[in-house]
């Protein structure tokens, strides 16, 4: 990938710039290597076998409000970008991490535009289990609230933000409800792959191949869940959590009412971010590809049920956080292109 930051078209019109500017819309649509046939192998290939940049990071952590903590890795750089770059904060998915493909893809790239780049992980993410009796959850956005207005009031530069799966839900979630306030934090914002219907996303993960995604989803979350009731016997079930085969069950034993809702109906009905998305006022990239395995294509939304400031691009590949390129065995930079092209369009440099 070019460390040349994306720059918009020039309102000119001379044969050059026309050809400048479709070549950067034709390379920001995505198509899917005739290798990767289908959705699984296009969100499962990128996951484990794709080559990824190196990248290293630096941890900081911090102790929230309610007396827990947090881990958040900060891209490092040969060359320290300048303390007026921009700030690219990045939320990962459910069970991610700043070592998760995508993470570390978008990261390289924060490194190479010479931008900040920083994965705050949510509650239990970072290795270490968290103090509290709570994980994380795709409704959290009073925590990406505190997370990003801290950020936001130590940094001198423009902050953007971007969220992968559950972290594009939070952020979505976070964009909507905040309004005209999230203006003030954020210069603009990044959504992929995100269950923006959770029901709909649930039902995916419950049937047919959809339920090997979820049993490596729970292989870990179950993992925690024992390592929680050892913080705190009793604060569940374990029988009825070491029983779950679904998202759904899990959830109705351990995620909902942790975070204080009554059931797994409640939940995702708080957590689905589509009624939200009118709402939103920070320029927002939505990407979800329209054979994600995570989400049907019939739960996307359409362009008159976002806002002005939502742009949608639903191509048809891409897979689950995949959006793989090239010749095998393949290139997961061209999600980072398309990101930070949005991105970069929509920055105030002063």
């Amino acid at each position: 990938m070019s460390s040349t930051p994306h720059k918009p078209a020039s309102s000119g019109t001379s044969p050059a710039r026309v050809a400048a500017a479709v070549e950067a819309t034709v390379e920001l649509l995505y198509r899917a290597p005739l290798w990767l046939p289908n959705r699984h192998v296009q969100t499962i290939v990128p996951s484990l076998f794709a080559r990824r940049p190196a990248v290293s990071f630096r941890r900081e952590r911090w102790d929230t409000p309610d007396g827990d903590f947090i881990d958040l890795d900060w891209v490092a750089h040969d060359t320290p970008p300048t303390e007026t770059a921009p700030l690219f904060v990045l939320f990962h998915g459910l069970e991610g991490s700043s070592s998760s493909h995508y993470a570390v893809a978008l990261m390289a790239a924060a490194r190479e535009y010479g931008w900040h780049g920083v994965v705050p992980h949510f509650r239990s993410c970072s290795g270490p289990l968290n103090r509290l009796p709570r994980f994380y959850h795709l409704a959290d956005s009073n925590e990406v609230d505190w997370i990003l207005r801290r950020l936001r009031a130590a940094h001198r530069g423009p902050v953007v933000a971007a969220g992968v799966s559950l972290g594009g839900n939070v952020l979505l979630r976070w964009l909507g409800e905040r309004q005209h306030d999230a203006v003030q934090v954020v210069a603009a914002a990044a959504a992929i792959s995100t269950p923006i219907d959770v029901h709909a996303g649930g039902r995916a993960l419950s049937q047919g191949f959809g339920l090997v995604y979820t049993r490596s989803f729970l292989k870990t979350l179950k993992h925690k869940a024992n390592q929680k009731l050892e913080q705190f016997p009793g604060l569940f079930d374990r029988d009825a959590m070491l029983a779950s085969r679904t998202m759904y069950e899990f959830d109705n034993v351990v995620t909902a009412p942790l975070h204080g809702f009554r059931n797994t109906d409640d939940y995702w009905s708080t957590a689905t971010t589509r009624p939200l998305l009118p709402h939103i006022q920070v320029p927002t990239l939505v990407l979800n590809a329209r054979n994600d395995p995570f989400l049907p294509a019939e739960a996307l939304p359409s362009r008159h049920e976002v806002s002005a400031a939502v742009e949608l691009y639903q191509p048809e590949h891409g897979g689950h956080a995949g959006f793989m390129t090239g010749p095998f065995p393949g290139r997961i930079d061209w999600l980072s292109r398309r990101v930070f092209g949005y991105l970069e369009r929509h920055i105030d440099h002063g």
